[in-house]
């Protein structure tokens, strides 16, 4: 084929034929004003929905590219045409305002606005109305003071022209908040920035009244503040951001708030909405943010004084369920009273683990001896939640996400551990949300970190309950392998230092 040939179809293929553009600047002024770069923000219309096209079987590349190009084409071509549709509806709106509203005729300025791409809206105005509502045009306007002359003013590169016309349109209206009811929220922030660009007051106060009154998603949250912040309206713009900006915190004033959500959640009634307040509490401390340090965050006083509250619960109830007789009908709400509080004192320690609070309370849980002796004279049933709570710290330790002396982590499986083992099967059982991989995991992790004497007293111990117990009782066989290998195979001992470095101290004269 042909280059000429091949030329013309790429041609035919990529270039489209222009579009008339909706109306052009007037040849007859008498005097001409010409303003530049307004913006505003592009805010153009969603181009329409197409048709999934049918693919072919011998479509060659070169045509899917071209029926892309066709496709996108006509989406512009309809998106301008519905523009067009809106512009002329907004010009139709303008005579009838300026005849029936200010009584005026003719309009005396060609007002012309340009788009960015060159696309060009014309309309007669009024001089008196853009002297009265726009400091911008007022200034510009009283360059010319001969009566009975014709002005010409071009605003050229907007962003929007659409919006531009509307504002213009907004300037004949006797209610703008009336004029505004129904539209959305990027539409209305499109309409303030052009009102600010032209100093359009009664504009700009009538966008800030809507914006204050409607609701925002965080979408539209985040492009109110962002246009405000660039606009500087300072005083007029106090009322839209109220619900935003909060008072000067202090450390009391939020610690209290935090006190007050965290207990409601603790001593919620309905185990379902306790559960959903979880989740959600959780989830928005989790939440990071820009600027960390101006973050504002639960404090690590509310969190153990929480957590001592719980645990003082615990050691209530454990004592009432000691001397309840296994006969009475209300040892199923003490169970639930139990579980519950294990619950909360879990939660309160994921928060811990989450903020990277929690070295001091693997001492407290360790600390609990009176807790621990009452745990072992229940029935199982009634405390095997609370081992969740060990097996909790041993997973973090494991992993790393908390950091503590060899003593303290010794000292917590030396008060916790046997009841870890003896609960281990009810744990597994009673509910679905335990993971026993990850609970052996994290125990063996947290064994082979203490000294090797260590490791051996708790590792023997496992292996002859382990015997008796299999299944029944944590598999941490990989520990036990681990130590198996530092004691009698690869033995390190204390190595003398053989370095040949010699350090030779001696005093020059001065």
């Amino acid at each position: 084929m042909a280059s000429r040939e091949v030329s013309a179809m790429i041609k035919q293929g990529f270039i489209s034929d222009p579009t008339p553009s909706l109306s052009s600047s007037p040849s007859r002024t008498t005097s001409t004003i010409t303003t530049s770069k307004l913006y505003t923000p592009s805010s153009s219309p969603p181009p329409p929905q197409t048709e999934p096209t049918r693919p072919f079987p011998n479509q060659t590349l070169f045509g899917m590219m071209s029926e892309e190009h066709l496709r996108d084409s006509k989406a512009i071509e309809e998106s301008r045409k519905k523009t067009q549709t809106r512009i002329a509806k907004f010009l139709d709106e303008l005579k009838t305002c300026s005849s029936n509203d200010w009584g005026l005729g003719s309009g005396d300025v060609r007002l012309t606005v340009v788009s960015r791409d060159g696309h060009r809206v014309s309309m007669d105005v009024h001089k008196r109305v853009l002297s009265e509502k726009s400091r911008f045009f007022a200034e510009k306007l009283s360059q010319r003071k001969e009566k009975g002359v014709s002005h010409t003013v071009e605003i050229s590169e907007c962003d929007d022209v659409e919006v531009y016309v509307e504002t213009v349109v907004l300037m004949y209206s006797d209610d703008l908040k009336k004029r505004l009811i129904g539209e959305n929220v990027n539409k209305v922030l499109a309409l303030l920035q052009v009102s600010a660009a032209i100093m359009f007051d009664a504009g700009i106060s009538s966008c800030l009244e809507y914006l204050e009154a409607v609701p925002w998603s965080e979408d539209e949250e985040e492009k109110v503040l962002s246009l405000l912040c660039q606009l500087e309206l300072h005083g007029s713009m106090t009322e839209v951001l109220q619900r935003v900006l909060s008072e000067p915190s202090t450390s009391v004033r939020t610690d209290d708030i935090f006190l007050k959500l965290l207990s409601g959640v603790l001593q919620a009634k309905d185990d379902k909405a306790r559960r959903e307040m979880k989740t959600l509490i959780s989830r928005l401390l989790r939440e990071d943010s820009f600027d960390y340090n101006s973050r504002v965050d639960v404090s690590k006083d509310i969190l153990y004084h929480l957590c001592h509250r719980c645990l003082c619960s615990l050691v209530l109830c454990l004592s009432e369920a000691m001397c309840m007789d296994s006969s009475r009908q209300d040892r199923g709400v003490l169970m639930a009273e139990i579980a519950g509080e294990a619950d909360n004192l879990q939660w309160l320690v994921d928060i811990l683990i989450d903020k990277r609070m929690a070295n001091d309370f693997v001492k407290l849980w360790a600390d609990q001896k009176e807790l621990a002796e009452l745990h072992s004279k229940i029935p199982t049933m009634y405390r095997h939640e609370i081992s969740r709570i060990t097996a909790q710290l041993c997973i973090a330790i494991g992993r790393g996400n908390i950091l503590v002396p060899k003593d303290s982590r010794f000292s917590l499986l030396s008060t916790w551990l046997d009841a870890l083992y003896e609960d281990f099967r009810w744990m597994r059982r009673a509910s679905r949300s335990v993971d026993k991989k990850l609970i052996e995991e994290g125990l063996s992790q947290t064994i082979l970190t203490l000294s090797l004497r260590q490791q051996q007293v708790i590792l023997l111990n496992w292996f002859h309950r382990f015997l008796n117990k299999g299944d029944d009782y944590p598999n941490i066989q990989r520990a036990f392998e681990v130590w198996w290998r530092r004691a009698f195979i690869r033995q390190y001992a204390d190595v003398p230092d053989s370095s040949q470095m010699q350090i030779t101290i001696c005093n020059y004269p001065t």
